[in-house]
């Protein structure tokens, strides 16, 4: 399997085979990305041709050597949203909703304007230190639930837990942020 840099160096080049290689590599993890928000494999795979098609348009000027997965997840992440949002026109997604609400019990009124840009860049990098700080298990349970999207029973049943075991550290771990996030001087609104 080739590295990270050698599949950008492919893409800089113009080789089709980047796309190729970069399926090889990560598209299971990809899949799993779009999966876990839309919850339809076809609409999923989809999600993940389009998300090398982006990556064949953006890669140069951006050459992700060092964080080909991530840039990619992203680029999936973002398709599988738009998609959901217009399959859902007339009424919000369950998944995106629930996710959204889970984490809005942490930091803000919902009431508020919640997407100024200032804020936003606050409270993404207040989340960064956040997740770094969280022991390894915790981070992976965080991360499943509301970057990956996964119900409280596929993180248990990938861990071999009990829900009430996942929903209770999911609860936890939303306290810890809302208390983490007041400590910090997030202030929102």
């Amino acid at each position: 399997m080739l590295s990270d840099t050698m599949i950008v160096d492919m893409f800089v080049a113009r080789d089709e085979a980047a796309i190729d290689e970069s399926r090889n590599k990560y598209g299971r993890a990809i899949l799993a990305v779009s999966r876990g928000l839309l919850r339809d494999e076809e609409s999923a795979r989809e999600c993940e041709n389009d998300t090398y098609f982006q990556a064949w348009n953006s890669i140069p000027p951006h050459e992700p050597r060092t964080y080909l997965f991530p840039f990619l997840a992203r680029i999936t992440r973002h398709i599988s949203l738009d998609r959901c949002r217009k399959r859902n026109a007339a009424r919000r997604s369950a998944v995106v909703d629930e996710l959204t609400c889970e984490l809005q019990e942490c930091s803000a009124d919902p009431a508020e304007n919640v997407e100024k840009k200032m804020e936003m860049k606050e409270l993404s990098g207040l989340l960064s230190v956040f997740i770094r700080c969280m022991p390894d298990e915790q981070r992976m349970v965080f991360m499943r639930r509301y970057w990956y999207g996964d119900t409280v029973a596929e993180i248990a049943g990938h861990l071999g837990w009990s829900d009430s075991k996942v929903k209770s550290m999911l609860f936890r771990q939303r306290k810890q942020l809302g208390e983490f996030l007041k400590k910090e001087g997030y202030r929102h609104g």
